[in-house]
């Protein structure tokens, strides 16, 4: 298993380095865009990127219905992460910097992002317990994600900008063309000392997909090894280790706008990549695997049983997330270490159900969220 960490390991720098030319390019096409928008689509879709191509990777490297397990356990494992680790990072970034111990949110934005980030969650809760996976239900979810883009481009025609202004990323340290390489220093290595334009930031936007692809294909590569190694099925590999992996540019891209005291994208840009992951992320791969291969994805009972559960718990700490950060007038440090105890909670469920010799409070929950689980599957019949 130490040959798989130390991929996961390069992976994640991979990812990480990747992300940041997305960043860069992603910045400047979103110049003009409010506070807000941008973070909820193009950082939100440059930061799942990850997500996105890790469950095509699962889905078409496997070419099973276990692969897609793995895509469902990276993209709720990840959905968590960004729901309930980012917000909080952010704060405690500003209070540990000494720029603040609460930052305000615009309650619309936290409201607009969370009403579509909850529908399109009961959805795919109401496609999940089907037990089975349908192009249909890859349509269904996919045009769900395009109205949310027709949604937030109405608001950006109300709301136009004036072009800010942007500059360019200087280079300190001049290296050569193989230093770039071996650095992953994307953004230097393409723009090479020019300013940036809209065809160079599509250029740099492309380059640093194709790289992150790679990182994301070694990422799903490992994952499906350490299964295989320790006979832990996929799904409990990929929602905490792969899920975390992917996050990285999320994580990296929310801590920068807040500590630029942009708040709003911060907060907007994982809720955004949430909705990006459960309505684009696994809507499209499953309507191309129908398409492609003519087969309707079965999930193993066992498999469901466990991806049931994680989706209850992702739909309830949705509901408390949104409910921490639209209660009262600011988001401080004390409803930071709430949503972080919510994400311990879920580890601690998740230990359990991997080893059936760990005790604890783990174990009550996962009994709570099987009934849930139970109860919803029986209004749905």
């Amino acid at each position: 298993m130490g040959p798989a960490l130390i991929y996961i390991t390069i992976s994640c720098l991979i990812i990480w380095r990747s992300s940041h030319g997305f960043e860069i390019a992603s910045d400047y096409l979103g110049r003009r865009l409010p506070a807000g928008i941008k973070g909820a689509t193009l950082n939100a879709i440059a930061s799942s990127m990850p997500e996105f191509l890790t469950t095509i990777f699962f889905l078409f490297y496997l070419r099973d219905a276990e692969g897609f397990s793995g895509g469902l356990g990276v993209t709720s494992g990840s959905a968590l992460f960004n729901l309930l680790i980012i917000p909080a990072l952010a704060v405690l970034v500003i209070f540990s910097t000494g720029k603040g111990k609460s930052i305000v949110l615009n309650k619309r934005v936290l409201m607009r992002e969370g009403a579509v980030l909850l529908i399109s969650q009961i959805i795919f809760v109401n496609i999940l317990f089907s037990g089975e996976l349908l192009a249909i239900h890859g349509l269904i979810l996919v045009l769900i994600y395009l109205l949310y883009l027709g949604l937030l481009y109405s608001i950006t025609r109300r709301k136009k900008m004036a072009d800010p202004g942007f500059k360019t990323p200087e280079q300190r340290t001049r290296r050569s063309i193989p230093e770039k390489i071996l650095i992953l220093d994307i953004t230097h290595l393409v723009l090479n000392g020019k300013e940036i334009t809209r065809g160079r930031a599509w250029s740099l936007l492309a380059v640093s997909t194709l790289v992150m692809t790679f990182g994301t294909w070694l990422l799903v590569y490992a994952t499906d090894h350490i299964g295989e190694v320790t006979g832990i099925p996929l799904i409990f590999v990929a929602v905490v280790l792969s899920a975390i992996a992917t996050s990285v540019p999320d994580t990296i891209i929310s801590i920068k706008d807040a500590r630029k005291g942009n708040y709003d994208d911060a907060v907007s840009n994982a809720l955004g990549s949430n909705i990006f992951d459960i309505a684009f992320a696994l809507g499209l791969p499953v309507l191309l695997f129908n398409l492609f291969y003519k087969e309707t994805m079965i999930l193993n009972p066992e498999v469901l049983a466990f991806t049931k559960e994680v989706w209850v718990f992702l739909l309830i700490a949705t509901f408390l997330a949104l409910a921490i950060m639209l209660v009262g007038k600011v988001f401080n440090r004390f409803k930071a270490i709430l949503l972080l105890s919510i994400y311990l909670l879920f580890l601690l469920f998740v230990g359990t159900q991997v080893d059936e010799n760990l005790q604890g409070i783990g174990q009550p929950i996962g009994e709570f969220l099987k009934g849930v689980a139970n109860w919803i599957g029986e209004r749905l019949r």
